[in-house]
């Protein structure tokens, strides 16, 4: 067991306390915090990483006093500060990797997403991701959850039809004609990519080939609301709160923006894509 995983075993036994000392269940106290019931059980058995706002609101709905608040605060943000490392992440398995995505999801009002290299993961069907998930697998050896990560993320997806959402999307086409799947899971896909575009609260923009970029894109980010950035790696999940650093992937995301195209003009780079798919595919 690593260091990193007997931290988050450590800080689910202490929250756990918490609340049979308060006297609640678990389904009380997820009541009281409007979260879904298995949250409670995902922190307490360290099947997710605690947040320094998990980790606050917890404490008050127990009442606990402030210098054991204070503590757990300084564990969660400890975590956290490790928690990006990929190989930790991926050993706590694929799908408490998702829970703690969908939570931060769950958070967040306005998304701007960038994706040079793979269709990003609230869009994917289930057959795509569940390619993906295979590869992750492979690379990382993360703990064997394919089908249960797969449902989260399905789950997951549900937020795309909240209308008090907003979900702005810039892809290269390059991640649409990246071949993670067999011909038939990509034009699965693709249809499924044509669809989502229509939604009135996403916008979804395809950088086409013969575009010239501001910058080199290098890596894809998620930036949630104004609060923080996510930036992905080969090894590292990079969690970005500085004011600075949230600023310049707002500029980043902007500038990709301007030379994507979106609504019908977006669509038909995808059904240009879709069309070389068909005839590249054997009959």
């Amino acid at each position: 067991m690593t260091s990193f995983q007997q931290a988050r075993i450590d800080l689910g036994a202490q929250l756990r306390q918490l609340r049979e000392a308060a006297h609640l269940s678990g389904k009380e106290l997820a009541e009281r915090l409007r979260w879904q019931a298995s949250k409670v059980s995902r922190l307490e058995n360290a099947r997710q990483t605690a947040t320094e706002d998990d980790v606050v609101v917890w404490a008050q709905a127990v009442r606990a006093p402030s210098e054991i608040t204070d503590d757990l605060i300084r564990q969660a943000i400890a975590l956290l500060e490790r928690h990006d490392d990929w190989k930790q992440r991926h050993r706590s398995g694929l799908a408490a990797l998702q829970e703690d995505i969908r939570d931060l999801e769950a958070r967040t009002k306005l998304f701007r997403v960038f994706e040079p290299g793979i269709v990003v993961g609230l869009l994917q069907t289930s057959e795509y991701a569940r390619h993906v998930f295979r590869k992750v697998k492979r690379l990382y050896s993360a703990a064997d959850q394919i089908d249960a990560a797969v449902r989260v993320r399905m789950q997951r997806q549900e937020i795309l039809y909240d209308r008090t959402r907003t979900f702005r999307f810039v892809v290269s086409e390059s991640a649409l004609r990246t071949r993670l799947a067999p011909a038939d899971v990509m034009r699965g896909q693709l249809d499924r990519l044509l669809a989502v575009s229509t939604l009135p609260n996403v916008d979804f923009g395809v950088i086409p080939f013969g575009a010239e970029l501001p910058s080199a894109p290098i890596n894809g980010f998620w930036i949630y609301n104004e609060a923080l950035v996510g930036v992905a790696t080969m090894t590292k999940d990079l969690v970005l709160r500085d004011p600075d650093d949230i600023a310049f992937y707002v500029r980043a995301f902007d500038d990709y923006a301007k030379v994507a195209e979106f609504d019908e003009s977006g669509r038909d780079v995808i059904i240009s894509v879709l069309h070389d798919i068909r005839k590249q595919t054997p009959h």
